[in-house]
């Protein structure tokens, strides 16, 4: 039991890295942007690409965050600020993300091929005794980076002056204007945020299973999003909450009913949670924009 807790854990880190992505996003511009699975399978591929180049494994992955922050900010840059500029209703942004989903997807299956790849183990040393309970080390090494990579986004969205602007923009643009904050730099920074822990969220599952492919941002997309709703899309800790109860959930509907009924866990629990609390467990009222 204890065993499918730390496997529930871990993978329920790397779901909250990836709903963080769709809360940040949501957050300053109400929009779900369905194409961040597939910019978390671009940051597994680009990882991968690096690391065929002898980059090395850390090396990679930080280009890897880089590509991948860019590759969201040109996402808004060419067919959502757009929609925005014409003042668009938001179905039109939904479905332009879907769109662009399933072209990033097609461009993998491009240029890597459709194939499912290996993916070196990062650190991987075995199993480490902790409180004499055995837990092997890629576990523990995502629990660790990821509380410390959520704790960073906290504290940036929470406590620093981008921060503060975040929130400024996701209460009211126009009067963030007024105040001089730049408003398209603001999005451009959520999104490379957005982008930059889907692609550390890649790295680390594709390291954990030891392998990528073209689609894998699918399913995990999804389970992330649910993670999302399920915290309450749009608050941040909401997303670490939702992403750890999914996580676990999956993990122990593995091990109790069989691998092939985890996938609908994280869905039943979120249908559950929305009929009693549609906002999600920390969500907030719709914020209404002059």
């Amino acid at each position: 039991m204890i065993e499918q807790l730390l496997n529930g854990l871990a993978l329920g880190m790397v779901y909250a890295l990836i709903a963080v992505g769709y809360s940040l996003v949501f957050g300053v511009l109400r929009l779900v942007n369905f194409s961040h699975g597939s910019v978390y399978a671009f940051g597994a591929h680009m990882a991968l690409f690096f690391v065929g180049l002898q980059f090395g494994v850390i090396p990679a992955i930080v280009f890897s965050i880089i590509l991948t922050g860019i590759l969201d900010i040109l996402i808004d840059k060419f067919s959502l600020a757009p929609l925005r500029k014409k003042k668009s209703k938001g179905i039109a942004a939904l479905i332009t993300t879907i769109g662009i989903a399933y072209i990033i997807q097609n461009l993998l299956m491009i240029f890597f091929g459709s194939q499912t790849k290996p993916f070196p183990a990062i650190f991987d040393y075995g199993y480490v005794t902790v409180l004499g309970i055995s837990i092997k080390s890629t576990q523990l090494f995502i629990l660790v980076v990821s509380l410390i990579l959520l704790a960073i986004l906290t504290y940036v969205v929470k406590f620093t002056k981008i921060g503060l602007s975040m929130r400024a923009v996701e209460q009211n643009q126009k009067a963030a204007s007024l105040m001089g904050i730049n408003v398209n730099s603001v999005i451009r920074f959520t999104f490379f945020l957005g982008g930059a822990s889907a692609a550390i969220a890649g790295s680390l599952i594709s390291g954990y299973y030891q392998v990528v492919y073209p689609n894998m941002g699918f399913l995990a997309g999804l389970k992330a999003f649910s993670a999302a709703v399920l915290g309450g899309i749009g608050v941040l800790y909401g997303s670490i909450v939702g992403g750890l109860v999914v996580g676990v959930s999956e993990s122990y509907a593995a091990a109790l009913l069989g691998g092939s009924y985890r996938d609908a866990v994280a869905f039943i629990i979120l249908i559950i949670v929305l009929l009693f609390k549609p906002t999600g467990l920390f969500g907030k009222k719709d914020i209404t924009k002059v």
